[in-house]
């Protein structure tokens, strides 16, 4: 039996990342009226101005009708706008409003209070080891 297996390797990550969402949610709710999956979204729109939904779905991994209602959301909080794609005229340029850009910034505030409760329980040594571990894991 593989170390994984044993030690039930993949149960302890499921468990620890819902955790870990629901503490953020409720953060990132608290702070600015977002999900950590709308924060997700914010984010990659902050950091792609004028990206399509179908890049913030291969962003996000997620299907492309999924971030299409999430997209839906996000209108109607005003915290993105929506024009015609200048390079695809098929596609919507998605870009932050005043009240997205506002949004985005108390999220990273709120994500800093889960940070906190990961570095109360890792070193800044093992959370480096770790978070390499899990991007091998994730395959990026």
């Amino acid at each position: 039996m593989s170390a994984a297996h044993t030690e039930r390797l993949y149960f302890h990550l499921q468990l620890a990342a819902g955790r870990l969402r629901a503490e953020a949610d409720r953060a990132c709710l608290d702070a600015a009226g977002v999900t950590t999956a709308q924060a997700a979204a914010l984010a990659v729109v902050a950091g792609r101005p004028g990206t399509t939904q179908k890049e913030v779905a291969r962003a996000l991994h997620q299907a492309e009708s999924a971030v299409t209602t999430l997209v839906r959301r996000l209108l109607a909080a005003d915290l993105v706008t929506r024009t015609p794609s200048a390079a695809d005229g098929r596609a919507w340029a998605l870009d932050l409003t005043p009240t997205g850009r506002r949004a985005l910034a108390q999220v990273e505030v709120a994500f800093g209070a889960v940070n906190d409760r990961i570095d109360a329980v890792l070193d800044p040594d093992e959370v480096a080891s770790l978070a390499a571990r899990l991007r091998l894991l994730a395959g990026t």
